[in-house]
């Protein structure tokens, strides 16, 4: 596929490099795309096997919320210069070594704790190494998508592309952690009848051994020459101010969320009510670290002006940029991927409880599904050239929410294996697309000046909403059963096709 994919690259001459370029895409595709089904998917087949509560094992997805607030550390990534390795590899490439190592370790410390109920301190440990490996993943997926913008600015063709080369590396990936690891885990003896603590230790451990691709890649891809002549002049002292701010403001995020839960009702409530209560006590903990942060400054923990560059600057831009037109923007950011991704949240669940064995799962969702995204994707990417991308974000909102209908036929049928792999296909052709249009959506709506943070921004509002919600899908199966599920996940997508509308129209008047 790739091979072919150059050849139109070199036909059409969109840029001289493109070869190398995807190349080195596809790979750091392959490295972001590893740890997601540690997180999610494979992760939830391993705890509930382990024995652990549907509710816990959803609730467990909270972990990769890193990926929705990484845009509270991505300016740190712009403007910090890492003691000895940003001087030796460069900003962006000592930036991926460092959270690639971080992921290396989370993996570790995950495949050696049993999450067992009867190891209630392993749970807790199983836990700490999923945050750390959100967190780590998160900060890779701030560097790559500043990197992938940075070494082609300004070129939206070449945008879509080197975003399609991205996603099939990332679904590449996505099949090594995902397929991989189902099918390793059965064959060393863990089944849901017969639990193996021993053979998902091997299989993360596996997991954390491919992570030592990402770590080749970055050591020969070179530094994107925007960055090369463009370099932190801040001092050291002051970004050890920042870095004491940022952590500051941590802290007190962390300890406000902790102590403040019993201001919320801690009663059985609907998924609704607890939904409403978790995002209230997630606003009320982000307005206290905002204040921390407003006060740190003001009492001289951090460099003013610096604070202001790191954190204020990049986000003005984007309101200067885009007025009245921001808050529309940033509605549509936030909810285009809904359906999709709270879907996904519980699927690698459904499929087990629908009596489909790991290796069914394994190669159906994570080998043939993963593969038909990467063909959406290119497609994605291909459509992006011929049509506007208004047009095809409007086509991939339709499609995502629509194919969410075939799993509440699946949830009628049970376990059909030809009913399962058209599902799925579809579903993940239709993910497959629309992402790829998505991502080529945001990199246009970034400033190069504001790569990192701006693009973390925008990816971050895109999971924040959609993961908190997916975080509850355990409990509203509970009440509303899978048919209800993914009729509801497909209902959410409805909305959204209102604001690409209304997105199109304020972007692109004269087309009206």
């Amino acid at each position: 596929m790739t091979p072919i994919y150059i050849t139109y690259l070199a036909k059409t001459r969109t840029i001289s490099h493109a070869p190398a370029q995807v190349i080195t895409l596809v790979m750091l595709g392959f490295s972001a795309g590893l740890p997601l089904s540690l997180i999610f998917s494979t992760l939830s087949l391993w705890l509930m096997e382990a024995g652990v509560e549907l509710s816990t094992v959803t609730m467990f997805s909270w972990a990769a919320l890193g990926y929705s607030f990484k845009f509270v550390w991505s300016p740190l990534i712009d403007s910090l210069q890492l003691p000895i390795l940003s001087r030796i590899l460069g900003k962006r490439r000592s930036w991926l070594l460092l959270a690639q190592g971080l992921m290396i370790a989370a993996v570790l410390l995950m495949a050696f704790a049993n999450p067992n109920p009867a190891f209630s301190s392993s749970l807790n440990i199983m836990a700490a190494g999923s945050v750390l490996l959100g967190f780590a993943a998160a900060t890779q997926d701030v560097v790559i998508d500043a990197y992938r913008i940075e070494i082609s600015p300004n070129n939206s063709a070449m945008q879509s592309i080197l975003s399609a080369s991205y996603t099939a590396g990332y679904r590449i990936g996505m099949i090594a952690s995902g397929a991989g690891s189902l099918i390793l885990a059965a064959k060393l003896g863990s089944t849901t009848g017969h639990y193996v603590y021993e053979a998902w230790c091997m299989t993360y451990l596996v997991m954390a051994g491919l992570m030592g691709l990402g770590v080749l890649t970055t050591l020969m891809i070179k530094e994107p020459e925007y960055n090369q002549t463009n370099t932190s002049n801040i001092s050291t002292r002051d970004n050890l101010r920042l870095l004491a701010m940022f952590v500051l403001v941590i802290v007190v995020f962390v300890a406000t969320f902790k102590f403040s839960g019993s201001l919320f009702p801690d009663k059985e409530t609907s998924p609704l009510l607890q939904f409403i209560y978790e995002t209230l006590h997630l606003i009320l903990s982000l307005l206290v670290a905002a204040v921390a942060g407003w006060l740190s400054v003001r009492m001289g923990v951090a460099n003013k002006q610096i604070a202001v560059q790191t954190w204020v600057d990049p986000i003005r831009d984007f309101f200067q940029r885009y007025g009245k037109k921001a808050l529309i923007l940033l509605a549509l950011i936030g909810l285009y991927r809904i359906s999709d991704i709270v879907s996904g949240v519980i699927s690698s669940v459904f499929y087990k409880q629908m009596d489909f064995s790991k290796e069914e799962i394994a190669y159906a969702v994570k080998t043939f599904g993963v593969i038909m995204s990467i063909f959406g994707g290119f497609a994605g990417g291909a459509l992006a050239q011929k049509f506007r991308i208004m047009n095809m974000m409007m086509l991939g909102a339709i499609a995502a929410a629509a194919t969410n209908l075939l799993f509440v036929l699946l949830a009628t049928r049970g376990h059909d294996v030809h009913l399962m792999y058209t599902a799925v296909g579809l579903d993940n052709f239709a993910a497959g697309l629309a992402g790829t249009v998505f991502v080529a959506f945001l990199s246009s709506l970034t400033n190069i000046r504001f790569t990192a943070v701006q693009y973390a921004l925008f990816s971050s509002l895109m999971m924040l909403f959609p993961k908190v919600l997916g975080g509850y899908s355990g409990s509203i199966v509970e009440r509303i059963e899978y048919t209800g599920f993914f009729m509801l996940t497909a209902l959410l997508g409805v909305p959204v096709l209102g604001l690409i509308w209304w997105a199109d129209r304020i972007l692109f008047p004269k087309n009206d």
